[in-house]
């Protein structure tokens, strides 16, 4: 497989990206989920507003105009080819924490009915809030963690009925 991404912003634009552009992109951080970018001599201001990891979709917002853009890897590139969607033929009964970091909130309780695309919980991971939205309609089962405690990657965060 090959090394190159494809975006797509607000579903009507699409864009291939190498990883070694991607890494040389003339940016600097300003802020948590801020950055500064130079692109041709022209200045840009960029912030993270929103993240959804599972579907790897962000929102992001550019001189104060939001774009929506979902990054597709070359597995998933692959997958789409052959017909298939990630994730489709099974049921998510379990969010885990796809990185280190630490709960900054959690919007659910035990025995709540929740419906897909509800927020659950807030992670800070590498400087950024990642909101983990509800993957389906159901009943939350258990929480295992709280606001404050120190997540590793992989760790059970919530299970569903």
């Amino acid at each position: 497989m090959s090394s190159n991404y494809k975006v797509t912003v607000n579903d009507a634009f699409h864009f291939d990206f190498e990883k070694e552009s991607v890494s040389q992109l003339d940016s600097i951080p300003a802020g948590v989920n801020k950055f500064h970018i130079l692109h041709q001599n022209s200045p840009y201001k960029a912030e993270i507003v929103s993240s959804d990891f599972n579907q790897k979709r962000f929102t992001v917002k550019v001189n104060n105009t939001n774009y929506t853009v979902v990054i597709s890897n070359p597995l998933d590139i692959l997958i789409k080819e052959m017909g298939f969607e990630a994730g489709s033929a099974k049921q998510v009964n379990v969010i885990k924490a796809p990185m280190p970091g630490l709960i900054l909130e959690i919007n659910a309780v035990v025995g709540q009915s929740v419906k897909e695309n509800d927020n659950l919980i807030i992670l800070s991971a590498m400087k950024m809030e990642n909101s983990f939205l509800s993957p389906r309609d159901g009943v939350i089962k258990s929480i295992f963690v709280k606001t404050g405690d120190a997540v590793e990657k992989g760790q059970l965060l919530i299970e569903f009925e």
